[in-house]
């Protein structure tokens, strides 16, 4: 049995939904069991991270579990589902996190990981993280702007990244979870190529076949527009340093860790573009 928490978000919807084709045995984690579409043939439970007891009744039974914390200041979800994980003797533990944990130039986003990592690392199960990159789907927050012909907001300046379709993530946490022999490692996961935001618009110009332009936001304008996410204050000034060291270079970074799990090279942004389309096209 494989615990998949964050089960509807979009690395974790992907990975049951892989799981569950492969004809795996796959328990869903979410807070909203009723409301949730998960496909046939998966266990769902109610898990909230807040409450601890319903993780480890979550975890009763799984051998393997994929772990989805909250990104944010507080580390105490990761370290509670560890803890879960481990009263319930799960054997092999796979956690998400984010590309440069630890690093100082990020500012405080660069720490949200850190217990968790720690925590998976120390657990005594036979352990993978796995550090993605910036989303080529963080684009979709982009769709409602190219749909009206406005310019696109640029939070990160030409500043460019590693991007990656979030389908290797998903894939590569699937070949992880299921073979123990690539445990033991930290993954970091790129697409094969940096592109900067005016590099995303323009790929998208090309498979849309109209412009698309952007508009740099000054960091007040792009707390404003973090706020207006709905995010905390905490995390809204988390993701304006972050922004400010992806602005400065600081995540041009590609690796090859995607190719050596699935035996293939990542994805590109086009080729995520090319498939997604319809988001972007006008209603």
């Amino acid at each position: 049995m494989i615990l998949v928490t964050g089960a509807t978000g979009t690395i974790g919807s992907e990975v049951v939904r892989l799981l569950a084709a492969r004809g795996e045995k796959v328990r869903a984690l979410t807070r909203h069991p009723a409301k949730a579409r998960i496909q046939p043939g998966v266990e769902v439970v109610r898990g909230d991270y807040l409450d601890p007891g319903s993780l480890e009744a979550a975890m009763s039974g799984a051998t393997a579990a994929f772990l989805v914390g909250v990104p944010g200041p507080d580390t105490r979800h990761d370290e509670d589902l560890v803890a879960a994980a481990g009263a319930a003797g799960v054997g092999r533990l796979v956690k998400l996190s984010a590309i440069a944990t630890g690093d100082p130039g990020v500012g405080p986003s660069g720490t949200w990981h850190v217990a968790g990592e720690r925590a998976v690392r120390e657990s005594g199960a036979e352990w993978v993280v796995l550090r993605p990159s910036s989303f080529a789907s963080n684009t979709l927050s982009w769709a409602e702007a190219i749909r009206a012909g406005t310019p696109v907001p640029n939070m990160t300046g030409d500043g460019p990244q590693g991007v990656i379709d979030p389908r290797d993530v998903s894939e590569v946490a699937v070949r992880v979870l299921l073979d123990g022999q690539l445990a033991g490692r930290t993954y970091t996961l790129t697409g094969p190529e940096t592109i900067s935001v005016p590099g995303q618009t323009a790929v998208l110009a090309g498979v849309l076949g109209r412009p698309v332009t952007t508009r740099d936001l000054s960091p007040e304008e792009t707390r404003e527009h973090l706020l207006a996410w709905g995010l905390g204050a905490a995390q809204a000034e988390g993701i304006l340093a972050g922004s400010a060291f992806v602005r400065r270079g600081g995540n041009a970074v590609v690796t090859d860790d995607v190719r050596q799990v699935l035996g293939r090279t990542a994805r590109t942004y086009r080729e995520w573009a090319q498939d997604n389309r319809a988001a972007f096209a006008a209603v």
